[in-house]
Order: C-alpha cells, then structure tokens, then sequence
C-alpha cells in the first residue's frame, strides 16, 4: 500500500505521539486484519513519523528513511496475522523498520560511496535552503550517537513520545530510556557546540 507523505517539511506528517487518537492499536489491529482499509491507514497517521525516525537512526539519510519507512508499513500490513500482541503494535512495527534499515544500510554499502546524509538535500522543503546549514550540522551531530541514542532522542525530543511509550516499543526499561536520552543530549550539545560557526573576529 502507498504511504502518505507530505510536502510541506521533512518527514512524514503524521500524528504525533503513539495514541494520538481514541481508538486503541489492538482495535485497529483487529480491523485491519479484516481488510478495513481505513483501519490501516489510521495505523500508519499513528505511527508514520515513529517509524521514520527509527529508520532515520539507523541509515542516517532523510530520503531513505522515508523509503524504508513506506517499506515497512507494507511488510507489516503483509504480516499483520502475525502480530502476536496487537496491543503493542507499535514495538512489533518498529522491529520490522529496524530490519528494514539494516537491510537498506547493507545494500548501500554494496553499492559503495553514496551522498553524506548531512549534505543530502532537504526531503518536501523546497524554498528553505537558508535552513542547510542547521540540518547539516544535525544530521553530523546524530551521526555521533549509537543508534539507540538517536532512536530514544528522536522519538522523545521530536514526536514527543514519553519515556514509558518509548520504553515499551524499544523493548527496555524507562530508566534505560532516561539514560539513553541523558547521554544523547550531552554528546548533541557537545557536537553541536563544536561545529557551530565561529564568529568572524575581525569584525568592525
């Protein structure tokens, strides 16, 4: 199936947050298996972005994040009988993102040299070219992290995800989530404040 993207930023827009809306994953699980395609697509409006970002820590590059993200989606809906806890849907799918993303980071180096995912362009943004350099430096930064440090980061910092939520769908403690975000914070900060530009000191 196609997955929705939109045009005006980076990313898939989607809801933000794992319950962002009132019916539960497993009811919706229960409704997809049935072939309700609207059940289907209010699973991936929940979960799009979670699975971008996951992908994202993993093959560091915008536009195949969204590839690996869409990818997914359709091997998950392929396999959705398989499900064993629906309720936990969103832990389910992101193991299946994390597959993907790996299997993407393989053939990337099979195919050898490709675009420094810091100097990539930027994914549904035309027009917002004075915000590169931001996005570059970013992107470097996250590439210091481990990978479940940019997971924990980005699904708590930028879809607003809670540490229980977070906890529960990468498969470990809270309080191994709190560290993991903790330790990300201060290596991003560190790495951000190293590579912001310097001021010209011979200013007027």
């Amino acid at each position: 199936m196609g997955v929705p993207l939109r045009s005006g930023g980076p990313g898939p827009a989607v809801e933000r947050g794992p319950l962002a809306t009132g019916e539960s994953n497993a009811e919706l699980v229960a409704r997809a298996r049935t072939g309700d395609g609207a059940a289907c697509d209010l699973l991936v409006r929940r979960h799009l972005r979670a699975a971008y970002a996951v992908a994202l820590a993993v093959v560091r590059n915008p536009a195949e994040a969204e590839d690996v993200a869409q990818d997914a989606f359709a091997l998950a809906f392929e396999r959705l009988d398989s499900c064993r806890e629906p309720e936990r849907f969103a832990g389910w799918l992101l193991q299946i993102v994390r597959n993907q993303a790996l299997t993407s980071v393989d053939r990337m180096r099979l195919r050898g040299p490709t675009v420094d995912p810091a100097s990539a362009p930027e994914v549904g943004v035309p027009g917002h070219a004075e915000n590169a350099p931001l996005r570059a430096r970013l992107l470097s930064a996250l590439s210091g992290l481990a990978a479940v440090q940019r997971e924990v980061v980005l699904l708590h910092d930028l879809e607003g995800w809670t540490h229980p939520e977070i906890a529960d769908a990468l498969g470990f403690s809270e309080l191994m989530s709190r560290q993991h975000l903790f330790q990300a914070r201060r290596t991003l900060r560190s790495l951000l404040a190293d590579a912001a530009p310097k001021e010209d000191s011979r200013g007027s």
